[in-house]
């Protein structure tokens, strides 16, 4: 599996792919490695035709490659990312002359379903963010700023996991982040926001014992993980609003919706956002044609 191993460290060197993109590439090509027994093989690429690659799509999308007994379909998008990381890892090989043509290139991966972004309400958001401005202690204040820097920014979770204190600048208000594909980007921060931040340094520094730099923490000064966000947003949106749908990445969308709902131009909320084409940022504006046709049906008398 050595070239699988060199492409995952140009993915982390020269990509600079985060640890959890690299995790599932390395996953999605291991089982792509077995499923073609390419250790049987001498790792000899250029056997994979594109009607295996094929059947290695079949297989994965009905479920028979998966573990520890676990039947059913994959999802589309799953089936989706699996064929992108073996395309990535195929333009690799022919790159580096490792072979000569792409077997995966024009194979076409499983239909999406057309969803939209899934939002929290305006005054379901405030009503999230006022109950956890009442909490006590440093706890307290964290897990509320956590919320309403996700809301205010728009950052991903990865990116808020990933702050440094020295990325926050308040002369400028304005906090830089590094986001997907190793770019960075500035997002503006409002005075109040800037507040509350000065709260919670001012408390994190009498709870960080052995400064790392990393700007959340637990409630033992460590660096603040995954998980920790995701239970968090979790367990307050269910709270406070009735979506199935209850991840850290509902704020992000609810505050580009919110953004464009308030009048935003699209290309300030794609900048915002880290979006590296407007494509992906113009999913957004199908709620807020949603909600125009709402009203218009509401309000026309011919409607």
């Amino acid at each position: 599996m050595m070239q699988i191993e060199l492409f995952l460290k140009y993915l982390s060197s020269v990509k600079r792919y985060s640890e959890n993109t690299i995790i599932a590439y390395k996953a999605d090509l291991y089982q792509f490695y077995e499923f073609c027994g390419l250790e049987r093989s001498n790792e000899d690429f250029s056997r994979v035709t594109t009607k295996l690659v094929r059947e290695w799509v079949v297989a994965e999308m009905r479920g028979d490659l998966r573990g520890n007994g676990a039947r059913g379909k994959l999802s589309a998008a799953s089936g989706k990312r699996k064929l992108s990381s073996v395309k990535a890892f195929f333009r690799f090989l022919v790159k580096e002359k490792v072979i000569e043509v792409n077997p995966a290139e024009n194979i076409s991966g499983p239909k999406l379903p057309k969803r939209l972004p899934v939002f929290v309400r305006e005054e379901e958001m405030e009503c999230t963010l006022d109950d956890a401005e009442k909490k006590k202690g440093f706890s307290g204040l964290r897990d509320f700023l956590i919320l309403l820097m996700a809301y205010d920014t728009g950052m991903r979770r990865s990116e808020i996991i990933g702050l440094k204190v020295g990325n926050v600048d308040l002369s400028r208000r304005c906090i830089r982040v590094f986001g997907k594909g190793g770019k960075w980007r500035e997002i503006p921060i409002m005075t109040e926001l800037v507040q509350d931040i000065e709260c919670y340094l001012d408390a994190r520094s009498r709870v960080v014992e052995g400064e790392h730099g990393m700007f959340f923490v637990t409630d033992k000064g460590k660096p603040l993980y995954a998980n920790f966000v995701y239970r968090l947003v979790t367990k307050e949106l269910e709270s406070h609003t009735s979506l199935a749908k209850r991840s850290p990445h509902v704020l992000r969308h609810s505050f580009a919706t919110h953004l464009l709902d308030n009048g935003a131009p699209i290309q300030g909320i794609k900048e915002l956002l880290g979006h590296s084409n407007l494509a992906a940022t113009q999913v957004y504006t199908h709620n807020s044609v949603e909600k125009m046709l709402k009203i218009f049906k509401q309000a026309h008398p011919r409607a």
